[in-house]
C-alpha cells in the first residue's frame, strides 16, 4: 500500500513505514499541479532574463555573478558535483530513503520550480529502491545539508553510487539494471531545488525520535523490572502524588508503572521494609517523565519539518521570488540537542539502578554482583563498568552542537545550524542508552531469580517470561558479551513492548 503524498500532513508513522519499511509513494493530483504551476513560473523568469538568484546566478558568495541562459543547465549539473563533498561513513539505508521521501514532499509543496519530471525521477529511484550512497559527514546544517543531498541527487543523472540488491556500484550499472532513465539536464534552479534544506538532519532527527518513543517504554519496563528486583517502594507512584504536580509525562509513567506492577508481592509500601528508596526509583517518574516530556514536544516541531518549504529561493509568482533562509536548520538542531539530553537520562538513571542491583551494600540483600559464589566470580560486576563506560560517553555526546557555527562561503553563510551533527549525535546517544537499559534488564533478571516465594506483577511477570526464553540464569561466570548483545537485539527487534502493552494496555 503507497504512501500518498497529498496537501494534508506528512506524519511521523508515514515518513517511518517509507523509510524504514520501504512503502512505495505517489504525488496526488493537486500537488503535481502545483510543482507544474511552479515551473512555469521559473521558464517566465529566464525567458525575461531577470536576475534571480540560483536560477540565474552564482551560489553563496557568487550569487552577483550573473549565468547566461546557454549556461544554465551546466550551472546546476556542476552544483551538484562541486557540492557532493561528503566524507566519513555512509548513511544507513534508512536514513537516505528518509532524506529521498522528504525532499520529494518539501519539493511538492508547489514553490520550488522544479519540473515535475525530476520530482517524478527522485520517487522512481526510492519506489525502485536504487539508495544513493550518501556520506554521513560533511553538512553545516545551512544553507540546509547541501553535501548530503547532493549524493542523494547525483544517481538522478546517473552519476555517483547507489546501494542496489544490496551491492554498492555505480549509479548508471544500477539505473540500467532497474531500468530508470537518467534525467539528460537539469533546468534553472533545479540542482539548487534539490539540495537546498533540512532533509538529511530531519531523516536522521526523525527516525531517532520514533525510536526514542519506544526507548521510553522500554526504560518503563526495565524500571518496574528492577523495582520488583530491589523490592521498591509503590507509593512514590500513587496517582495523587503525580497528579498533583500536573506534569504530563511524569503522570504518564507512573501511571505505566503501576500498572506493569499490579498485583506484585515484590513490591513493598513506606516502612515495610525501609522509609523511602534512593532516587533512582523514588524520582524515575519525574525523570522519565520529563524526557517523554521532551519527545512529545520534539513530535510536533519534526512533523512541521517534514512538510514545510525549505527552498531557497521561494517562488510565490513571478514577480515575487523570495531569497529568505527556511534552509537554516536552527529549530532542529536545537531539538535534536534536547532529544539527545533526554534520552541520555534514560541511561544516566539506568546504570544508577544497576548499581544498585550490582552492589551488595545497595540491594537489599541480594548477593554481590549478583552470583551464587562472589570472590571465584566476578558476576555481573563489569557489566556495570561497561554501562557507566556509555553513559560518560552520552555525556560528551550530549553537548550542544547548536551553539556551535563557523562562517562558509566568504563569510556570505556567517551562521549555520550544525544541525546534523546535532541528529547524528542523538542517533549515537539513542544506540547507547539501548544498550544500557539491556544490561540494566539483564541484571534484573538475574536479581529477580534469587528472591524466592514472591510473584511478579502483571506486566513484569509476562516481560519476564519473554525474556527468559533466550536469556538464562547465569549460575558462574561467563563470557558475558553474548548474553549482553542478545538482550541488546530482544530489546530493539523483538516484541517485549508489544507483549507487555498486550497485558495492561498502552504504556
Amino acid at each position: 500500500m503507497a504512501i500518498i503524498l497529498k496537501d494534508k500532513y506528512l506524519t511521523l508513522e508515514d515518513f517511518i513505514k517509507v523509510a524504514r519499511f520501504k512503502e512505495e509513494v505517489v504525488l496526488s493530483e493537486d500537488l503535481k499541479q502545483k510543482i507544474n504551476e511552479a515551473n512555469k513560473r521559473i521558464r517566465s523568469i529566464v525567458l525575461q532574463s531577470k536576475k534571480v538568484y540560483g536560477v540565474n546566478t552564482g551560489f553563496g558568495k557568487l550569487s552577483e555573478v550573473v549565468i547566461e541562459n546557454k549556461d544554465l543547465h551546466k550551472l546546476q549539473e556542476n552544483l551538484l558535483k562541486s557540492h557532493a563533498c561528503g566524507v566519513g561513513e555512509n548513511f544507513d539505508e534508512e536514513v537516505v530513503r528518509g532524506m529521498m521521501v522528504l525532499r520529494v514532499n518539501a519539493l511538492a509543496r508547489g514553490y520550488s520550480g522544479i519540473r515535475l519530471e525530476v520530482v517524478n525521477k527522485l520517487i522512481e529511484l526510492l519506489n525502485k529502491n536504487v539508495i544513493p550512497i550518501v556520506p554521513s559527514q560533511g553538512s553545516l546544517g545551512a544553507s540546509g545539508d547541501l553535501a548530503p543531498l547532493a549524493h542523494m541527487s547525483l544517481p538522478i543523472l546517473g552519476l555517483g553510487e547507489v546501494m542496489y540488491e544490496g551491492i554498492i556500484m555505480p549509479s548508471k550499472a544500477a539505473l540500467e539494471k532497474a531500468n530508470i532513465e537518467p534525467i539528460k539536464n537539469l533546468e534553472a534552479k533545479e540542482g539548487l531545488s534539490l539540495i537546498n534544506g533540512t532533509q538529511a538532519m530531519t531523516s536522521v532527527g526523525a527516525l531517532t525520535l520514533y525510536d526514542s518513543i519506544r526507548l521510553s517504554k522500554i526504560a518503563d519496563i526495565a524500571l518496574s523490572l528492577s523495582l520488583e528486583a530491589l523490592r521498591g517502594i509503590k507509593c512514590a507512584f500513587d496517582e495523587r502524588v503525580h497528579k498533583i504536580r500536573g506534569q504530563v509525562g511524569q503522570i504518564k509513567v507512573a501511571e505505566n508503572v503501576r500498572k506493569i506492577i499490579q498485583d506484585s508481592t515484590f513490591i513493598t509500601t513506606q516502612g515495610q521494609l525501609r522509609t523511602q528508596d534512593a532516587y533512582s526509583l523514588r524520582c524515575a517518574s519525574q525523570v522519565h517523565g520529563a524526557s517523554r516530556d521532551a519527545i512529545s514536544y520534539l513530535i510536533e516541531k519534526v512533523e512541521l519539518e517534514m512538510n514545510a518549504a525549505t527552498d531557497n529561493p521561494l517562488v510565490f509568482n513571478e514577480e515575487d521570488v523570495i531569497s529568505g533562509g527556511n534552509f537554516h536548520g536552527e529549530i532542529m538542531a536545537q531539538g535534536f540537542d534536547f532529544l539527545k539530553l533526554a534520552i541520555a537520562e534514560f541511561a544516566n538513571i539506568s546504570e544508577r539502578r544497576l548499581e544498585r542491583l550490582v552492589n551488595p551494600a545497595l540491594s537489599e540483600g541480594l548477593p554481590a554482583f549478583l552470583v551464587a559464589h562472589p570472590g571465584i566470580n566476578s558476576g555481573f560486576m563489569i557489566v556495570q563498568y561497561s554501562a557507566a563506560s556509555l553513559v560518560s560517553e552520552n555525556k560528551v555526546l550530549a553537548h550542544p552542537a547548536s551553539v556551535d557555527s563557523i562562517p562558509s562561503s566568504g563569510n556570505q553563510e556567517d551562521h549555520v545550524s550544525m544541525g546534523t551533527i546535532s541528529a547524528r549525535g542523538a542517533r549515537d546517544i539513542l544506540n547507547n542508552s539501548l544498550k544500557v537499559l539491556a544490561m540494566e534488564i539483564l541484571a534484573s533478571l538475574q536479581a529477580i531469580d534469587f528472591r524466592k516465594n514472591l510473584v511478579l506483577g502483571k506486566g513484569t511477570s509476562v516481560a519476564y517470561k519473554y525474556l527468559r526464553e533466550k536469556l538464562k540464569f547465569i549460575e558462574d561466570d561467563a563470557v558475558m558479551y553474548p548474553y549482553i548483545n542478545e538482550c541488546i537485539d530482544i530489546i530493539k527487534n523483538g516484541n517485549l513492548i508489544e507483549i507487555v502493552e498486550k497485558e495492561v494496555g498502552k504504556l
